[in-house]
């Protein structure tokens, strides 16, 4: 039996390595490193290359920016991706493209998180992908493509097409994935014209609605810049080494609350750089392209989990102590109306500040726009599969309940990743084990069929598939959310 894999891409041959029974090939270049005359351009095609390229660790993570930054690593090929398959001599398996999270900010493929060994043992191949985040992939530059993030992903799928292929996978079975920043970048890929054609199905795990207006946008540049002590343009900010730049969005996102008068609701986010509506790359928000028929639906399997913003409130020490004043402000800028903030009250009678604060932040950031492109989508002809994850984390006393982020160890089965830890304890509940058996099969069902094994999306029976420890599937969950945000559109952040 070979040890290590050759497989022959269109740019030249890699070798990879066996583990536990699959064929692994990291750290393989899908664009040429965006650094030196190509820093802020839009993915160029990887140069062709001699020989057996060793394809065993990871490519180095892009800049990082925020708290949950990866360490920095020696290296600028950024954009590389990893391919794990059952059986790369094999044709036409389904394909898993994993799109990573971390605010936009952060992240990387090579995370132990998303391990790829319990899907690839279903069936799968698995891709997963490095993409720049931060200033490198968002900032707004004049003379620059916007949202380069978005071209590296499409690039990514430009290069599954080409290839998958060698790996045993079907060009044609093509499901791109992502939660959070990564869902996200999933939605915008629903409508980029270049991504079409690039997969047939689509997984979303808490859509964010954080993105903002180019007039915002130019303002997060201008001020990067001015800590930076530069001018905000792509020649004076590539002479700006990439950490660097990398930590003044770290710097500007502390320093957020002092621009909340002028940035309003991304302020409020905590997040500087995030994806602009700049009407080229990303013509309009997910959301409007659907409602307006500007793009068709696809299978989509999407969802969030039902206390989405506890984990911030956790990680920042604040939960349960927000004020009145911290309450009100949130309600005042993430109600969708007017009458927001008394609706609010009156859906939650006797809720504490806090838990007024972790309500509509919810709904703002992930539980609305989850459930708004779900519906969009069923409205634009695709076939939509909505979910909630009701399982609390077990660890720490349950403090976390089921929060952002706790549905991916759950998905990739990696429960005895640190994260999944973390979450879930050391061991896992045997319900959280159940959960995460049912979500991966989900995922495996739906990549290979288009069917997860619940009901589909119906306006009026609004059928979710609740997961916990008895799952059910029920009419939509959050009914008083709904109701709130019922009329009112998912707007891009803008200048108040």
């Amino acid at each position: 039996m070979l040890t290590q894999p050759v497989a022959h891409t269109s740019e030249g041959a890699v070798r990879g390595f066996l583990d536990r029974g699959l064929a692994v090939f990291r750290g393989v270049p899908y664009a040429q490193p965006p650094v030196g005359a190509l820093r802020f351009a839009a993915p160029a095609p990887p140069e062709p290359w001699d020989g057996v390229r060793d394809a065993l660790v990871f490519g180095p993570v892009a800049p990082q920016s925020g708290p949950m930054a990866a360490e920095p690593s020696a290296g600028t090929d950024w954009l590389t991706l990893n391919v794990c398959t059952p059986d790369p001599g094999r044709a036409r398996l389904p394909v898993l493209v994993w799109i990573h999270g971390g605010g936009y900010i952060s992240g990387a493929s090579g995370d132990a998180l998303y391990d790829p060994t319990g899907l690839a043992r279903a069936g799968l191949v698995v891709v997963t992908v490095n993409y720049r985040v931060g200033a490198e992939g968002f900032a707004l530059l004049e003379g620059v493509p916007a949202n380069r993030a978005f071209l590296d992903q499409v690039a990514a799928l430009q290069w599954v097409r080409r290839n998958i292929r060698r790996f045993g996978g079907d060009p044609d079975q093509v499901t791109v994935a992502g939660q959070s920043a990564g869902a996200g970048s999933v939605a915008a890929l629903l409508t980029m014209g270049t991504a079409r054609g690039l997969f047939r199905r689509a997984i979303a795990h808490s859509v964010p609605g954080t993105l903002c207006t180019p007039s915002l946008a130019a303002e997060v540049t201008a001020e990067l810049a001015k800590l930076l002590g530069t001018a905000a343009t792509p020649a004076a900010l590539a002479e700006v080494d990439p950490w660097r730049l990398a930590a003044a969005v770290t710097d500007l996102g502390a320093a957020l609350p002092q621009h909340l008068a002028r940035w309003g609701r991304l302020a409020q986010s905590g997040l500087a750089t995030i994806p602009v509506v700049d009407g080229e790359v990303l013509p309009c928000p997910p959301w409007s392209a659907l409602a307006s028929g500007g793009t068709d639906g696809v299978d989509l399997l999407i969802g969030h989990t039902r206390d989405e913003f506890r984990l911030f409130g956790v990680l920042s020490g604040r939960h349960g102590t927000f004020t009145d004043g911290e309450a009100r402000l949130a309600l005042d800028l993430f109600s969708p109306s007017p009458s927001g903030p008394h609706d609010y009250r009156a859906a939650h009678p006797g809720a504490t500040a806090s838990d007024l604060l972790e309500a509509v932040s919810s709904d703002a950031l992930f539980r609305m726009p989850t459930l708004r492109l779900a519906e969009a989508n069923a409205a634009a002809g695709g076939t939509t599969h909505l979910f909630e994850l009701a399982l609390p984390a077990s660890a720490l006393g349950g403090v976390f309940g089921a929060c952002h982020g706790l549905d991916v160890p759950l998905a990739f089965g990696t429960l005895d990743s640190p994260t999944g830890r973390h979450f879930l304890g050391d061991p896992p509940a045997p319900e959280a084990v159940r959960v995460s058996q049912e979500l991966q099969q989900a995922w495996v069902r739906f990549a290979t069929t288009g069917d997860p094994g619940w009901l589909a999306l119906d306006p009026d029976e609004q059928l979710t598939r609740v997961l916990g420890a008895r799952s059910r599937t029920v009419r939509y969950p959050e009914q008083a959310s709904r109701r709130i945000w019922a009329g009112h559109p998912i707007t891009a952040f803008d200048l108040r």
